[in-house]
């Protein structure tokens, strides 16, 4: 096992009502960002419930902040949030809002352009507090430090990190996920999934723990995901995905272990150019990623076939490819396509995915950094 130190400062506010004890959470006297996306929260009555914890509070709402949150969008939030005096965000919605709101967060005290936290790694030195009522489980981006933001005028979609832009809440309602659309119940599933194997499917390093860990989100991930399909109301099934999907990247599972995050980086720019849903892109990828680089992972994948799908064969080899074509069958079984050309997507594509991440600084992915550019086009034309 490798050397690590961790800490996990937020508070998780989990069950139905919930809500009711974020009030005391948040410092008195404070003005409050109220930051949501669509107009999806006024429908379900998430919004009404926000209102009635923000009573008594100086509130000011900005909305519109979409998936995959765009840097021109979260720029205004975070000039209104240095004209207003604000001094605590409260991000209400899915990963996206989140990662604007610590965004925001990062960018209201910058001594710079902001641009350059993404961009060049501008070290954030203070941030607003901020806590989160989340509406969509998926990214786990309401317990840690990270936030994906995307430029559109440059076709960028960039990550930073951050321990001060870590909520110091979160409210973990299941309730509020039952009028998700199905197509974002089939993401979620599929996020969770692949930040467990983005932390998993490396190479053995005696973490027999953390292996556990990660072995029983993956497992409760491909139980319950297809039960959140059928029957999207379910309170126990829902309440288990919810907590799957924040327990897959709080930074547990992911400490004393090589990690890779290479179908991440490749699917960024899937996103950033052709505007795919971010679990879409990691479907695309992750599957011919583990048949590039199988013999890298060989351990892990036969692992993760007889541990988490069942899979007792022989050969390794034969293991091997039934453990790829499993966790291919899951996304598939979920409802989220596995090929580019699902997407209309041709081979032009990965010339453009090869030539952003290039411009980006990504040309040595992977836990053994040997993921060239070489090696994403292989990947990319196995996905086509």
């Amino acid at each position: 096992m490798l050397n690590f130190a961790y800490k996990n400062p937020t508070e998780i506010l989990f069950g139905e009502k919930q809500i009711n004890e974020a009030r005391s959470r948040i410092p008195n006297n404070a003005k409050v960002l109220f930051l949501y996306g669509g107009g999806s929260i006024k429908k379900n009555g998430i919004y009404d419930d926000v209102i009635n914890l923000l009573d008594g509070f100086e509130v000011t709402e900005f909305s519109g902040v979409e998936a995959n949150p765009s840097y021109e969008t979260l720029i205004k939030a975070v000039e209104l949030a240095k004209q207003e005096s604000i001094g605590f965000i409260l991000a209400v919605g899915g990963g996206s809002v989140v990662d604007g709101g610590k965004f925001i967060a990062a960018a209201v005290n910058y001594d710079g352009d902001p641009w350059e936290i993404l961009a060049k790694g501008g070290e954030v030195k203070s941030a607003l507090p901020l806590g989160c009522v989340l509406t969509l489980p998926a990214t786990g981006s309401e317990s840690n430090g990270n936030s994906v933001v995307t430029r559109k005028s440059t076709q960028q979609k960039l990550p930073f990190t951050s321990p001060l832009v870590q909520p110091l809440f979160a409210v973990l309602d299941p309730v509020y996920t039952y009028s998700l659309p199905e197509k974002q119940i089939s993401n979620g599933v599929v996020d969770a999934f692949v930040h467990v194997i983005e932390q998993y499917l490396t190479y053995p390093v005696n973490a027999p723990l953390q292996d556990r860990f990660a072995e029983g989100i993956l497992q409760t991930l491909v139980e319950q995901g297809p039960k959140a399909l059928a029957n999207p109301q379910d309170y126990d099934t829902r309440a288990n995905i919810m907590w799957s999907a924040t327990m897959a990247l709080n930074g547990l599972i992911g400490q004393g272990v090589p990690q890779d995050w290479s179908t991440h980086m490749i699917g960024h720019e899937l996103t950033a150019i052709y505007h795919l849903d971010h679990a879409q892109t990691l479907a695309v990828v992750l599957p011919s990623l583990m048949y590039v680089q199988r013999d890298k992972k060989a351990e892990k994948l036969k692992q993760l076939g007889q541990r988490v799908f069942a899979i007792n064969e022989s050969d390794d080899a034969v293991q091997i490819d039934k453990t790829i074509q499993a966790v291919q069958n899951f996304f598939e079984q979920m409802k989220v396509k596995t090929r580019l050309a699902d997407y209309d997507l041709t081979e032009s594509a990965i010339t453009q995915v090869v030539t952003n991440l290039e411009k980006n600084g990504m040309t040595q992915l992977g836990e053994h950094q040997d993921i060239d550019l070489t090696k994403v086009t292989a990947i990319l034309k196995l996905a086509l």
